[in-house]
């Protein structure tokens, strides 16, 4: 991403940088940011809550199963389910 030149703005009685909502989006920023102290200036990151997005939680099931050797361990359900005599 290229550099931007932000506004300081006065909000109540302190001051604050508006973050343009793409730079949000980009950066999977939520309703929170630590901000850390960097000997080149203010790095802002996102706080994360800990949980996982959807895509994350995907690829961790399969993973996980993977890890346990069964990663087609619900086949066996599938194919007892009578779906496969039904005529097309």
């Amino acid at each position: 991403m290229q550099s931007q030149t932000l506004k300081v703005v006065r909000i109540g009685n302190s001051r604050g940088v508006r973050l343009p909502a793409p730079l949000l989006s980009h950066y999977r920023i939520g309703h929170a940011v630590i901000a850390e102290h960097t000997a080149e200036g203010i790095l802002l990151r996102p706080k994360h809550d800990g949980r996982l997005s959807w895509d994350d939680t995907f690829r961790a099931t399969g993973t996980e199963q993977r890890k346990r050797g069964d990663e087609f361990a619900d086949m066996d359900a599938t194919n007892g389910d009578g779906l496969a005599s039904l005529e097309r």
